[in-house]
């Protein structure tokens, strides 16, 4: 079954995605195809890539979760493929509470290697499912807004979507404060 990739337009600017059936494998940010196939051939170099359509499964819950159902990146099935470690922070990422944030020492924590700062900060950046592997909820240890291959005005726009739609603790006070540093 071949790679799939398709463009969906979002309140954070143009979406490329690489699906297989209903399963995502890439989500990243106003890339050509032929950039996001280049990736693909070194990430799935015996798959086969096609445009197409967005499975509706997939567009269906990335247009819930923008329209705040935030729950809904969970419903989405996601395949990455990377080293252990890689995979071992992205399932870490996906462990991060809808409307928390953690510290790259929390989850370098969170993965047993509390030293490995960096290799955690790198791997974090490796995300090739942005958004549903939620890599933009890891801030500075200083309650920076930290970094975001995204850009740093997605990364406050997603941090506050969640914020705003979450029924947990975080969504009860006013406007979340995120210093771009």
């Amino acid at each position: 079954m071949p790679l799939i990739l398709s463009r969906m337009e979002s309140p954070v600017g143009s979406l490329v995605l690489a699906t297989r059936e209903d399963t995502l494998c890439v989500l990243s940010y106003d890339t050509s195809f032929d950039a996001c196939r280049g990736a693909l051939a070194r990430s799935h170099p015996q798959e086969t890539v096609e445009p197409g359509e967005t499975p509706a499964s997939v567009r269906s819950e990335l247009e819930a979760y923008f329209a705040g159902d935030v729950a809904a990146l969970d419903r989405l099935a996601v395949e990455t493929v990377g080293t252990p470690f890689q995979r071992d922070v992205w399932a870490a990422l996906q462990r991060i509470p809808v409307g928390k944030m953690w510290s790259y020492a929390e989850l370098a924590l969170e993965v047993g290697r509390p030293s490995a700062l960096r290799a955690v900060g790198a791997a974090n950046g490796q995300n090739p499912v942005a958004i549903v592997v939620p890599c933009h909820r890891v801030i500075a240890a200083d309650g920076g807004i930290g970094g975001y291959t995204g850009g740093l005005q997605r990364k406050a726009w997603l941090l506050e979507h969640e914020r705003r739609h979450s029924h947990g603790d975080v969504a009860s006070g006013g406007q979340l404060e995120l210093p771009m540093r």
